[in-house]
């Protein structure tokens, strides 16, 4: 294979982080792109001088020359985008969440396998260095086995208006689920959440998630969307893994970096995704880079897991009920 070539479906602000990424990738070309908004297409297939553009996703699946495609569509339009993507011949990388529904998310991972391609979560925190790194301590020993974890994911509340169309369950918390099951490698059995709608907004500003796992782990979720725009702190996510020979932790509240002029403090994120000097750097990229040499390689992406996706969202399902219910759930 000469290169890999890719297609992006949905250009919003990701979406469009997806295609500098790539473009920062050798080997790889974007071949198409799909977006609803017709200005926003042609705007984007000018700037990254992509030919085939379509305003209908299944035009676009309908195509031969496409090897990966990566859905980046609102949460509720997903499923017959993977559908179509998996049943014509195409590897799929879904951003998360991959649904706000397991059963969606089941019905993607039997198309892959019915049809010998990936479907690959977008869970980017497993290419984030800090988050790999501590991964990687577990699994060598140096941690020891997990015993209590604790997640915070904190957003501003300017943030909130756009993205409360999603419950924090699977919007936020989902990531801290998905490293959850990673380091524990078992799955969860029971559950326990609180919400506090502050707003009275449907989804709740304050989430906390209390997750036991059927090896004896615990680990608490906390998601809040309460942090002043003013503040300029766009991200200030926290963790905590407690092993059965040592504890790793960390911050980044703040990147090491602060920005003064006469708009006031800024703190630019420098580890998911950066673009300097015209290519990408961060999670993003080392992610799209691995699925895509995976897939050239003809390799399996394990470090990447659809079975941890999707019982992540029947954890995700399960903290919904308990925040709104006040009930514990059991899992199977």
């Amino acid at each position: 294979m000469d290169k890999l070539r890719v297609a992006v479906i949905g250009l919003g602000g990701w979406g469009q982080c997806h295609l500098e990424a790539y473009r920062s990738i050798p080997n790889v070309e974007i071949t198409a792109i799909c977006d609803n908004r017709e200005n926003i297409l042609q705007e984007t297939g000018d700037r990254f001088q992509v030919a085939h553009r379509f305003m209908d996703s299944s035009e676009l699946l309908n195509r031969e020359e496409i090897d990966l495609v990566s859905v980046v569509t609102s949460e509720e339009n997903r499923l017959q985008i993977v559908l179509q993507g998996l049943n014509t011949g195409k590897h799929v990388l879904v951003e998360k969440p991959v649904s706000i529904q397991a059963k969606e998310a089941k019905l993607m991972l039997e198309a892959a396998e019915r049809n010998g391609r990936h479907v690959i979560p977008g869970h980017i925190l497993r290419f984030e260095p800090r988050y790999a790194e501590i991964e990687e301590s577990i699994r060598k020993g140096t941690l020891g086995v997990p015993q209590s974890m604790y997640f915070k994911r904190a957003r501003t509340k300017g943030m909130f208006h756009t993205y409360s169309r999603t419950h924090s369950a699977y919007l936020s918390a989902v990531h801290d689920i998905d490293l959850a099951l990673w380091y524990t490698q078992s799955r969860v059995k029971r559950v326990r959440a609180y919400g506090k709608w502050v707003t009275g907004a449907d989804t709740p500003d304050i989430l906390w998630g209390c997750l036991e796992f059927h090896n004896g782990a615990i680990a608490f979720l906390h998601s809040n969307w309460m942090t002043p725009d003013e503040a300029d702190i766009t991200m200030n996510d926290c963790i905590e893994v407690i092993g059965s020979k040592g504890n790793a932790q960390f911050d980044n509240r703040g990147t090491g970096l602060e920005m003064w002029d006469s708009e006031g403090r800024h703190t630019p994120d420098l580890h998911i995704h950066r673009v300097r000097n015209g290519y990408a750097q961060g999670a993003l990229r080392e992610q799209l880079e691995y699925i895509c040499s995976c897939i050239a390689e003809g390799a399996d992406p394990v470090q990447t897991s659809f079975p941890d996706a999707i019982h992540g969202i029947e954890v995700a399902e399960a903290i919904v009920r308990s925040a709104a219910e006040g009930i514990e759930i059991l899992l199977a």
